[in-house]
């Protein structure tokens, strides 16, 4: 007989979601989606023109990334890079 108690438990719990709240989340979350499609395909044509004028579109991502990075966290990385390399008879 724990089903029906259970039951109850999961109406009580729909009447307390206050629906027009949740549907303002939800319709902002689908508004920010389109607007984060809308700015990627953007960012591809940025790197389209790019590489229209000559630039190595896949350097150019990297860059990109380091500078999102922390300056010391960069440096170190790089410097295990090096090592790494240099263990390997690569540089």
């Amino acid at each position: 007989m724990a089903e029906p108690a259970k039951k109850d438990e999961i109406a009580a719990g729909i009447e307390e979601v206050n629906a027009g709240h949740l549907r303002a989340f939800i319709e902002r979350i689908e508004r920010l989606e389109e607007e984060k499609r809308a700015l990627s395909d953007d960012i591809k044509d940025v790197y389209g023109e790019a590489k229209a004028n000559g630039f190595d579109v896949k350097v150019m991502r990297k860059i990109v990334s380091i500078r999102k990075q922390d300056r010391d966290k960069r440096i170190e990385e790089e410097t295990i890079l090096d090592l790494y390399l240099a263990a390997l008879g690569m540089n």
